[in-house]
């Protein structure tokens, strides 16, 4: 179940409800999927082989449709990182650098767990989003934010796109933040 951790002043919010109204009280979804439906082949792996992919994406097709549907998203695929994913460290660098986009960026994560770094309002700052298996999160486009995974460094993640090539990440230079 998703946590969020507000860095200015260390406060935590847990529970389904009470992240789901702290979220979209900053326009970000919140959804929770069952992931025990999931095969025990596909569950906590995170060397998945494409069939395995497409299985994932079919076990949860009444779920992506549906928010395909909401939403507007045309496609979606699953990404998978681990220690045996290489260059691991130089795609975290990547990926750990604020940044915006055109659309809102998903995850639905399936095995594992990650971050997004959200800055909220001035009065907020950054909040970090704790996800677990079965945590569903937009960032609402035009939002400084970056995902990242946690200490754990394994995730198997959906990600849904409107545009065909994926986001395109415009950086956002923020002095003000700080790297946990």
């Amino acid at each position: 179940m998703a946590e969020i951790l507000i860095r200015n002043t260390n406060e935590r919010i847990s529970g389904e409800d009470q992240v789901r109204e702290f979220l979209e009280s900053h326009e970000v979804l919140y959804e929770h999927w069952d992931v025990s439906k999931l095969t025990g082949e596909l569950q906590e792996n995170f060397l998945l082989t494409d069939e395995q992919k497409a299985a994932v994406l079919k076990t949860f097709d009444p779920e992506i449709k549906d928010l395909a549907a909401r939403r507007g998203y045309k496609i979606w695929d699953v990404i998978t990182l681990s220690e045996a994913t290489p260059n691991l460290d130089e795609l975290l660098a990547k990926f750990e650098q604020i940044h915006t986009h055109t659309e809102d960026e998903i995850r639905a994560i399936v095995a594992g767990k990650g971050i997004f770094i959200i800055k909220g309002p001035e009065e907020i700052g950054y909040f970090n989003v704790e996800l677990s298996p079965g945590d569903v999160i937009s960032v609402p486009e035009n939002i400084p934010h970056f995902f990242t995974l946690m200490e754990n460094q394994k995730i198997v993640a959906i990600r849904l796109f409107i545009e065909e090539n994926g986001w395109i990440a415009e950086p956002f230079e923020d002095p003000s933040f700080i790297k946990a």
